[in-house]
């Protein structure tokens, strides 16, 4: 339309940001066939197709829907054999329907029968806190372990990853008892010994010392039996300020401070060395300090709605396959 208004192939290619050789292309094939030769693809070099469209299908259907007999899932040249067609056009029919027999991801789909309500109260609380009361996710991170390198690695350099031997001492562990504080993203933490009821109500009493006295706290924490014991229990009844959420079963997805353990792993744990478990504890206590002089909070988006449309899909499509 441009080009036939008098526009020049450069301000035509210019306002629509592809290249001039682009738009004297698809003016040769108008001004060559008209407008019918603008609803197909021209004609391509090379060499043509040679597998027929039912092979393709075949080989989808293979990799989708069945497993060699010696391994778990198929491999371009094993299943080159079993289709009769090349190494690398089994590649290229995979990639171009998007097929990736070697990953895998895991999932788990809560039988909790209060599933919905948990849902819509824990996504609540992180989309309309409550006036005049704080949320805090809760959580245990247990058998943290001090690590031990049997030998000391080489340093990164141009061209070098750094090194780390693959064997190690271990030290002992500890439990890192964690509340994330949705409003800002500080972290309040304590490393213990074990992880049992008994030192779960001494991180409450410590959150109950810590914490502003006038206003109410919003636990969120997951189903783990040790929070349910009858003396924690009958403390919380003694102080009502605390009001637990509990979320799902097999839901920590859902309970924020999960995030922040996956830092604090990555960031100062996996790759750490540690002669102790005191070294370790020093290291965990170093990150928490550090992380609350420039805390940001984690941002929830997702609604409750949301979240339950994409699980009846997945319980739709996980029952048809099955």
């Amino acid at each position: 339309m441009a080009l036939s208004e008098g526009f020049a192939v450069r301000v035509v290619s210019r306002e629509l940001c592809v290249d001039e050789n682009t738009v004297r292309l698809w003016r040769d094939r108008y001004l060559s066939g008209g407008i019918d030769e603008l609803t197909h693809d021209a004609p391509r070099p090379g060499r043509p197709q040679t597998i027929p469209p039912e092979r393709k299908r075949a080989v989808v259907t293979l990799a989708c829907k069945t497993k060699p007999e010696n391994a778990t899932h198929w491999n371009t040249r094993e299943m080159a054999k079993v289709a009769g067609v090349s190494q690398s056009s089994v590649q290229r029919i995979w990639s171009s329907n998007g097929i990736k027999p070697h990953l895998v991801r895991t999932f788990k789909l809560s039988n909790d029968p209060q599933f919905e309500e948990k849902l819509v109260d824990v996504v609540g609380l992180y989309l309309n806190p409550p006036d005049k009361a704080l949320v805090l996710c809760v959580d245990e991170k247990s058998q943290i372990q001090a690590l031990d390198r049997t030998q000391p690695g080489l340093p990164m350099k141009k061209g070098r990853c750094r090194t780390m031997t693959h064997d190690y001492k271990r030290h002992g562990t500890t439990t890192l008892f964690a509340a994330l504080n949705v409003l800002d993203g500080t972290v309040i933490g304590s490393c213990k010994k074990q992880h049992r009821h008994e030192e779960f109500l001494a991180f409450l009493k410590e959150l109950c010392k810590k914490m502003p006295k006038d206003v109410d706290l919003h636990i969120v924490l997951d189903n783990y039996g040790k929070h349910k014991h009858p003396n924690v229990k009958a403390w919380l009844a003694e102080h009502p300020r605390f009001i637990l959420h509990f979320v799902p079963t097999s839901c920590s997805w859902l309970n924020m401070v999960e995030r922040f353990f996956a830092e604090i792993t990555n960031k100062a744990i996996r790759r750490g060395s540690f002669d102790s478990v005191v070294d370790l504890e020093d290291t965990i206590k170093d990150y928490l300090r550090i992380h609350n002089l420039d805390a940001k909070p984690f941002k929830w988006t997702a609604s409750a709605a949301t979240i339950l449309d994409k699980v009846k899909r997945c319980r739709g499509i996980n029952d048809s396959e099955h």
